[in-house]
């Protein structure tokens, strides 16, 4: 966890105490071959997951435009076993969703037993843009942000999801480069959008509005990460470190429920297969 601002709710966080730029004075080198250890781990542990059927993990990545969402995705879980790894990616409310209360659409899409799901964005776009936008007051944000506590404490009360939560943390500066050059080259130029250019105008209320959001939804039990993001090297191995520290204590628990589950289906295996041979 020393790559991270671990932020738990028992203490008020303010954004300016994490730097953008920070690598923890590692190499670009060093961290490549720590996080090539860290991704073959987590492969293994996502393994366990599958097979023992008693947890889904769902990982949820917030960030301006060009933090590095889809680096993480890339990066991160570039071992992940796709037979049970989803990625849903949040855009623009579609007429149905806006019919319903704004944590339908994501609740539709939670993990499963055995499942790892990557949300790129969340249900927090509707706090952040909505408040920002001057689109809904603020005692609407305000019964949100316990709407949205309400709601991960329902997914995790049961101790069946494990939840993760990053804010990757960009400068104004770096975030403006990475669109410039995003623009620039045909092959990612339809990822850009005129929205990202004016969201930078807002810059200042967009990075008040994630400070509140990550105080004002900040549990023990459903905490934020804040990843120092300039250095996509580095915040892709904030990012694997913490998953994997956090879910390494599961592993022996796994461990049994999978191999309880592989005795019993041998038993009924064998059982079958002693009939067949009968016959």
């Amino acid at each position: 966890m020393a790559f991270a601002h671990h932020v738990d709710g028992s203490r008020r966080f303010d954004l300016k105490q994490s730097d953008p730029a920070d690598t923890n004075e590692m190499t670009m080198e060093q961290a490549e071959a720590r996080l090539e250890k860290l991704t073959a781990e987590l492969r293994e542990l996502q393994a366990l997951v599958f097979a023992a059927e008693s947890h889904g993990v769902l990982v949820v990545l917030q960030g301006m435009d060009a933090a590095g969402k889809d680096v993480t995705i890339g990066n991160v879980f570039a071992l992940a076993n796709p037979e049970s790894c989803r990625v849903k990616h949040f855009s623009a409310e579609t007429p149905d969703e806006e019919a319903h209360d704004f944590l339908w659409r994501s609740h539709a899409h939670v993990p499963k037993l055995g499942e790892l799901v990557i949300f790129d964005r969340s249900y927090y776009e509707q706090v952040i843009a909505d408040k920002v936008l001057d689109k809904v007051p603020d005692d609407v944000i305000a019964r949100r942000y316990a709407h949205i506590d309400a709601f991960e404490r329902l997914l995790i009360d049961d101790g069946s999801t494990i939840l993760f939560k990053f804010f990757l943390h960009v400068s104004h500066a770096e975030q403006g480069e990475r669109l410039a050059e995003r623009e620039s080259n045909l092959e990612t130029a339809w990822k850009i959008s005129v929205n990202d250019w004016k969201a930078r105008d807002a810059w200042d209320d967009y990075m008040g509005a994630y400070e509140e959001m990550v105080n004002a939804c900040s549990t023990k039990e459903a905490p934020w990460d804040v990843i120092p993001s300039d250095h996509q090297w580095f915040h892709n191995l904030a990012i694997a470190e913490t998953l994997v520290e956090w879910l390494r204590p599961y592993r022996n628990e796994w461990l049994k429920a999978r191999d309880a589950r592989g005795a019993e289906e041998r038993k009924e295996s064998r059982k079958l297969r002693g009939e067949q041979q009968r016959r």
